[in-house]
Order: structure tokens, then C-alpha cells, then sequence
């Protein structure tokens, strides 16, 4: 039963990669998604989100539920390799959750050092008479 549950993560986990890989190289290559940059936002977080939800999920069901399993997948090369994978998966979401972000910030201007160090004119009194 175990085998066939981490069986079908795996395969969830390769389809998380592939999804994560797939919308981020969209991103890269398109100006936009869906038009607007915050709909785009707030879609890339929420994707990130599911995609760093699962091996979240993985790592608190090892830690609290199935103390044997972590000392046995740290032992064996195939459980090595599934921890690699979670590893990887929640890597790719923080990219996916990181270019939502800054959609959603937004890019900072290319002159904003400049407007952040300059100093504004300085006004000088006239003298009436």
C-alpha cells in the first residue's frame, strides 16, 4: 500500500515539475498570461502555492507521522531520490510564487537609484521690493 501511495506522488511530483517548468517558460517568453500583470500575479502565487503545497505535505507526513520511513529514505538510494524530487518540486514553486510576486509588485524603474539618491531642487528666496 505504501509503495503504490509514494508510486502515484511520484508521479505527482514529476507532473508538478512539469507543470511549474511549462508555466514559467511561458512567462519568460510571453509579456503576459492574461492580459493584466496582477490576474497574472495572483495566479502565478496561488500555482506556486499548490505546487510547494505537496511536498510541504510530504515533508509533515514524514517529520510527525512515519519517523521509520525518514531514516529509511534517507538511507536508500530510491528514497534519497523521492526527497531530491520534493526538494526540486518546492524549489520550482518558490520560482513560480517569486515571479508572481514581482508581477504583482512590479518592476522597479530603471532610474529609481536615481530618484531615490537625488536630491529635489533647492528653492531659492527672491526678494521682493
Amino acid at each position: 500500500m505504501k509503495d503504490n501511495r509514494r508510486e502515484r506522488n511520484i508521479a505527482t511530483l514529476c507532473g508538478l515539475t512539469l507543470v511549474a517548468i511549462l508555466y514559467s517558460g511561458w512567462l519568460a517568453s510571453h509579456a503576459t498570461l492574461t492580459g493584466t500583470r496582477t490576474l497574472d500575479g495572483v495566479i502565478s502565487v496561488l500555482l506556486g502555492l499548490y505546487i510547494c503545497s505537496h511536498p510541504a505535505a510530504n515533508a509533515v507526513d514524514l517529520l510527525f507521522f512515519q519517523h521509520d520511513a525518514l531514516r529509511q529514505a534517507a538511507s536508500e538510494w530510491s528514497g534519497i531520490g523521492w526527497l531530491a524530487l520534493n526538494l526540486l518540486v518546492l524549489l520550482l514553486g518558490w520560482i513560480v510564487i517569486f515571479r508572481g510576486t514581482t508581477r504583482l509588485v512590479g518592476e522597479m524603474p530603471r532610474n529609481a537609484v536615481t530618484i531615490l539618491v537625488a536630491r529635489p531642487p533647492v528653492r531659492r528666496k527672491t526678494h521682493s521690493a
